[in-house]
């Protein structure tokens, strides 16, 4: 299995490049957030983009309503049910966007040269000379020369989609603009950037908080995408708003980091947050295009050394119409494969995009054979330098796991654990093997009813690179006997076989806690 893996150092054989990639159970290491919407809310689609790879599906609401979303996601637990594929939810956030309201849905042409006037008075027409807006501060936002981008929800930065326009001058509290390039605007929303000026709006707006109390308590989200991330403390604000929402204690915060105010707070957002999103879209309006490489590459790197998921938005834009990616966009996927990614987000691809299904595919093809060259060796050992010393008792065991598994060529790493803590330290030193994260049940009361936790965690988990979850039955508790354990090991054990992942002769390595002490064991199997 592992003889495969090259380095991007060695001379990579032609041969090699002409072998067809081989399916295999789990499509990539690499996880994949497919965002489901009018082109992918069916069972059948769900089911198709759950077996080509999607293992969280992220709910935007910044457009339709808590029953639309709510429709797709009984569509989505139909999937999994008759897939038998995991899948996490994420429900994406408003957050103070920016938006040109277009209630007709008439198609607008706008000329370059021409002027256009952004309005807050969103009782008017929108059309080739005015357009309504739904926040009434831009005009004490900008200023004469600013630069604003208007483009089609979830755009592509296409130029026959989306406009760039220059404030002229402000009048009142509307916004006259110069028109830099002809474009036709198409549908009823579509979202306005002002490139490097902040925008005076709550980072979780009264209709985020109202959708995740209602919705997201229903449905018990796994993960909250905050949209438009720009300080410490709104992460810490999102965070006391669901730790007073029942069992929403335990979803999993994703700041967003989408202009330069995120990007200047990053290090501390990262702190607060339990992963990042890096929304290359605006992100790449509000940097120069020259900067975005630098931008993605240095936040990846301090994700991984926090061991915190990381997440890639925007990558192959061009599949919303075609089938294939273009070669930039192939290769944006692998390079963000390369330099560590966790995770790939499909926004407009497969929420609007007419091959979500292939896409999905053709986006774990990329990742897997991206994969086969990353530098597992000197990535490990920038991470133990990067940690130092002494380490604690945790990292300690998750990188001596990591480093036997790849000494004796092991298949797979199982790891017992209750938090998902372990699992997730082990997965940040990327193995080049998948970690099976076996999450023990904890039985837990609120003095009314008792509850098993371990739900949570195992689907927490589809977001990480190279962890892949299997919920043990609550009858083992977490504090087991090397009874209970060994029988725990033979279910996970075959549910690796029946994968595909472990066969006869092959060697495992397993990470438990026996007692109070944690064990990292090698163990080879028979026929």
């Amino acid at each position: 299995m592992h003889s495969s893996h090259l380095l991007l150092e060695e001379p990579i054989r032609m041969a090699s490049i002409l072998e067809p990639s081989k399916a295999s159970f789990f499509p990539a290491m690499t996880k994949i957030v497919g965002t489901l919407g009018p082109k992918s809310r069916s069972v059948d689609v769900i089911s198709g983009c759950l077996k080509a790879g999607m293992s969280v599906a992220r709910f935007d609401f910044s457009w339709r309503d808590a029953e639309y979303h709510q429709e797709t996601l009984e569509n989505l637990k139909a999937a999994v049910k008759s897939t038998k594929k995991l899948c996490a939810v994420m429900l994406d956030t408003v957050g103070p966007e920016l938006q040109v309201v277009n209630k007709s849905e008439k198609a607008i042409s706008l000329q370059a040269d021409a002027t256009v006037i952004l309005t807050p008075d969103e009782g008017q027409e929108a059309s080739s000379e005015l357009l309504p807006i739904n926040f009434d501060g831009l005009s004490e936002a900008v200023k004469k020369g600013d630069t604003i981008f208007i483009g089609q929800y979830l755009f592509t930065g296409s130029e026959t989609t989306s406009v760039w326009l220059e404030v002229s001058e402000v009048k009142g509290n509307d916004v006259v603009c110069v028109i830099k390039n002809s474009a036709t605007l198409a549908g009823s929303l579509f979202t306005l950037h002002a490139s490097q000026i902040r925008i005076d709006l709550p980072t979780l707006s009264d209709k985020d908080k109202e959708v995740i109390s209602t919705w997201g308590v229903q449905n018990k989200i796994d993960f909250l995408s905050l949209s438009y991330t720009r300080h410490a403390k709104d992460v810490r604000h999102a965070r006391e708003f669901l730790s007073k929402l029942g069992d929403l204690y335990q979803t999993q915060i994703f700041a967003k980091i989408e202009n330069i105010e995120g990007l200047n707070h990053f290090d501390e957002i990262l702190k607060e947050a339990d992963g990042i999103i890096l929304s290359r879209g605006n992100l790449g309006i509000d940097l120069p295009p020259e900067k975005v490489f630098l931008f993605q590459k240095a936040a990846l790197y301090k994700c991984n050394m926090a061991g915190k998921p990381a997440v890639v938005t925007r990558v192959v834009d061009s599949m919303t119409d075609n089938l294939r990616p273009t070669r930039a966009e192939a290769t944006d996927v692998a390079n963000a494969v390369l330099d560590g990614s966790d995770a790939i987000l499909l926004g407009a691809e497969t929420l609007r995009g007419l091959y979500p299904v292939e896409t999905i595919s053709i986006v774990g093809k990329i990742c897997a054979e991206a994969e086969k060259v990353f530098n597992q060796d000197l990535y490990f050992k920038k991470t133990v330098k990067y940690v130092g010393e002494p380490m604690t008792h945790l990292e300690s065991i998750a990188s001596s796991a990591v480093r036997a598994a790849i000494k004796v060529k092991a298949s797979v790493i199982i790891c017992f654990t209750s938090s998902g803590r372990a699992a997730r330290l082990i997965a940040k030193y990327r193995p080049t093997m998948p970690v099976l994260s076996v999450v023990i049940p904890r039985l837990k009361t609120n003095q009314l009813k008792w509850s098993f936790s371990g739900a949570f965690e195992a689907r927490q988990s589809l977001i990480v690179r190279g962890l892949f979850p299997m919920l043990a039955d609550p009858r083992h508790p977490a504090e087991s006997t090397s009874a209970t354990n060994e029988s725990v090991l033979k279910v996970a054990l075959d549910h690796g076989k029946v994968s595909g992942v472990i066969k006869s002769h092959d060697r495992v390595v397993v990470c438990q806690k026996v007692g109070d002490a944690s064990v990292v064991k090698i163990i080879e199997l028979d026929d």
